[in-house]
């Protein structure tokens, strides 16, 4: 019975760092829209109508989620608040507007450092414990989105601070909101974790488009795309992200997500005439690997809590 259960377990995570791979390259996919919407409406109308179209959507799995997240206690409310608000909210505005003001690269790429960030709050929060060679994925899949980032890996500028310190700001903030969902998953399923997060996102994007003075409503057309944006790279992206971080730990899932900048530099190739050149073509070829060599050894790169440790997850499962 415990073998059973234990290929079971290793199945059950293999899947999900598929799923969350497969959801992050969705992400990648992101700027075909997100870019030509941000020229012609603020990031934070943008953001306000994705949360809008995608409460809408899940409201019947909304009234359901919120009240099973109070039930759960109030770590898990506050986990939920900072999801929704931070990680939803605050992130992609800054995101969106990191493309405002800067180039098409640097916000892509930036946002990258995410798993550095994951894997020191996954320890400390979750009690995860990467193994060794744990660190040569990491490493690897660092060093692979760095070729990729910049056409001379050895002679690197960012364009602007500002665009810098957005792109900086997101990446900490989506970094805690794969901690803390796959903190949310030891009590809720993956579909009410998404309602969660966009439940509180909602109010938090609308505080976002009041204080920056944004407009409520873009044009008709750019409704259209924001709509389409929040189904594609939102709800379904999300809802596969969530299903694939429950069975898997955040560490791991973090390293995931690396399919991201790998399907955005493809993205600029092909939808933006963007040229790559051969350390680029490298690093899409190093980071492509790591990503694929996941998902058969996502079961033992990472040890989980211990019972009894004292984490932000306390005693649960």
């Amino acid at each position: 019975m415990r073998e059973r259960l234990g290929s079971y377990t290793a199945r059950a995570a293999t899947l999900g760092v598929a799923a969350v791979a497969v959801a992050a390259g969705l992400w990648g996919m992101d700027a075909l829209i997100r870019r030509p919407l941000a020229q012609s409406t603020e990031p934070a109308t943008i953001v306000f109508g994705e949360h809008v179209v995608l409460v809408a959507l899940l409201l019947p799995v909304v009234l359901v989620a919120l009240p099973a997240l109070w039930r759960a206690g109030p770590r898990f409310v506050a986990a939920g608040i900072v999801i929704g608000a931070g990680s939803s909210a605050l992130a992609t505005i800054l995101f969106t507007q990191a493309f405002v003001d800067g180039d098409p690269v640097t916000p892509v790429v930036l946002q990258k450092v995410q798993p550095l960030v994951a894997v020191s709050l996954a320890a400390a929060l979750l009690g995860e414990r990467p193994r060794p060679r744990f660190g040569l994925f990491l490493v690897a899949g660092l060093a692979g989105t760095w070729l990729m980032a910049f056409p001379s890996p050895f002679d690197v500028s960012l364009h602007g601070v500002e665009p810098v310190l957005y792109a900086l700001a997101a990446a900490a903030l989506w970094a805690l909101g794969t901690v803390l969902g796959r903190f949310l998953a030891l009590e809720l399923p993956f579909e009410q974790v998404t309602a969660v997060r966009f439940a509180f996102g909602l109010p938090a994007s609308l505080v976002a488009v009041l204080v920056l003075g944004a407009p409520l409503r873009a044009s008709f057309h750019d409704e259209l795309f924001i709509a389409l944006l929040a189904i594609v790279t939102g709800l379904v992206a999300i809802l596969l992200y969530y299903w694939g971080l429950k069975r898997t730990t955040a560490s791991v899932a973090s390293l995931a997500e690396l399919t991201f900048p790998v399907v955005a530099i493809a993205v600029g190739y092909f939808a933006f005439d963007a040229t790559l050149t051969s350390t680029q073509l490298a690093g899409v070829v190093l980071t492509s690997l790591v990503v694929l060599g996941l998902p058969g050894r996502a079961f033992d790169l990472v040890r989980q809590r211990p019972q009894g440790a004292p984490v932000l997850a306390g005693n649960s499962p």
